[in-house]
């Protein structure tokens, strides 16, 4: 997350100052201590520290900030911008649904939830903003979802997946008490139906599937960032249930229907769609990665990266050997008729008039 934007930043000719996250020390020591040894410090410079560095930086005039975090914090990064005019790309996150069609073949089931388990909880334990965030599927097929995933849970994490060593830890006590409450709200806890473990000690919540929760509840308000997945029986009402919350960064959708990708991909507004897989966008450098709305906005990855650090600059060049006097005041109408067939390049109708042959 920090690296990408980084390449394109100076692909593109830039100096760069990095700002690593605060609340995640150990990553932030080794890009420093990297970067410093193998990298122009002239050029790029890595600088840590908590919030108040942070605000430090914003006070300062930059050409660009690009910001990868919470939509809450972003806001704080455009006000300090504003000042400025300074220009901003913004990687937020947002609530990424996977919508799971009625998938008849046990081979297509098996790899979809197959996929949407490793994109949940197998990527950070769900702390990545492309993680699917909530599952919305028809509610005949919901039973048959919960089956087929808790046996993919099994074989994946065993029976105790806090030994598994694969499921990652939540990154700090904050959070991990922001989603101990969004778990324990007495009308969520009741739609726990696999999981819902937590071990506060070693930062470890079991993953976690529930059923149909309050849909005004803060887990389905929030974006989660954690190892619970929401399965929402309203496939019929999908399109308008993701219209109604903020534009996701990713949407997916697991489906061999053809109508109902074209209905998802005219329907609604996102980041980036993706079929019949989850995260994979990703890993593919040919396309852009950023969001739209409030999952933000601006584009990296690839030359999309270099783009965004560039600034696309107009330069012309003419001779002096030709010039057309027509283009001077004072005006009359043989040359505003002039002008009008310069305009549009009718090279003939300039000479016809000329030459006198051709009146307005």
């Amino acid at each position: 997350l920090s690296l990408e934007p980084l390449i394109g930043a100076i692909a593109a000719g830039n100096a760069v100052v990095l700002k690593p996250s605060e609340l995640s020390p150990a990553s932030s020591s080794t890009l420093a201590d990297l970067i410093h040894s193998y990298l122009d410090t002239k050029a790029i410079r890595v600088i840590e520290g908590d919030v108040t560095v942070g605000q430090q930086l914003l006070q300062q005039k930059w050409d660009k900030i690009f910001f990868t975090g919470s939509a809450s914090v972003a806001r704080i990064v455009m006000t300090a911008a504003a000042k400025n005019l300074t220009p901003v790309a913004l990687e937020l996150g947002g609530k990424c649904p996977a919508v799971v069609d009625s998938l008849s073949s046990s081979w297509d089931q098996k790899i979809a939830f197959n996929r949407i388990i490793s994109a949940k909880f197998g990527a950070c334990a769900g702390q990545a903003c492309i993680a699917v965030d909530y599952i919305l599927v028809d509610k005949k097929f919901a039973s048959t979802l919960v089956e087929v995933m808790k046996a993919a849970m099994l074989k994946m994490f065993g029976e105790n997946p806090k030994e598994s060593k694969t499921v990652a830890r939540i990154v700090n006590k904050s959070h991990f008490s922001r989603l101990k409450n969004l778990l324990e709200d007495p009308m969520v806890k009741d739609s726990i139906v696999h999981g819902g473990s937590l071990d506060e000690d070693n930062l470890f919540i079991e993953p976690t599937l529930l059923v149909d929760p309050p849909i005004k509840a803060g887990i389905m308000t929030e974006e989660i960032f954690g190892p619970l997945l929401p399965i929402i029986t309203k496939i019929e009402h999908s399109i308008e249930f993701i219209n109604s919350m903020p534009k996701p960064l990713a949407l997916y959708a697991f489906t061999n229907n053809e109508t109902l990708m074209k209905k998802l991909s005219t329907g609604t507004s996102s980041g980036s769609i993706l079929f019949n897989d989850a995260m994979l966008q990703y890993a593919a450098d040919s396309l852009p990665f950023g969001g739209v709305g409030g999952s933000g906005f601006g584009r990296c990855h690839g030359k999309f990266s270099f783009d965004e650090f560039s600034h696309e600059k107009a330069i012309m060049r003419r001779s002096y050997l030709l010039d057309f006097w027509f283009r001077y005041p004072p005006w009359n109408d043989n040359k505003l008729q002039l002008l009008r067939s310069a305009y549009r390049f009718d090279y003939l109708g300039v000479v016809l008039i000329i030459l006198g042959l051709k009146r307005s």
